[in-house]
């Protein structure tokens, strides 16, 4: 799952892959912007990204990344 993170006043967004569900990290950010807490999230390599959710400017939840194999993904 490929999140992207734009973070208010920071020119370049947060960019990570991890193995969490789509439900899983919106129901974390939706929890962290509602209660003023942290987003606290970890990505496929184990690395945790925390970004206080009052900082949030928007969210991209994007779908698994599957990469073709082979000649007919051409």
């Amino acid at each position: 799952m490929d999140i992207e993170l734009g973070i208010r006043n920071v020119a370049r967004p947060v960019n990570f892959s991890t193995d969490d569900s789509a439900d899983k990290v919106s129901q974390v950010i939706a929890d962290a912007v509602a209660n003023g807490t942290m987003i606290d999230l970890t990505d496929s390599k184990g690395r945790r990204i925390l970004v206080p959710g009052t900082a949030l400017g928007y969210a991209t939840i994007g779908s698994e990344t599957r990469h073709a194999v082979g000649f007919g993904a051409l």
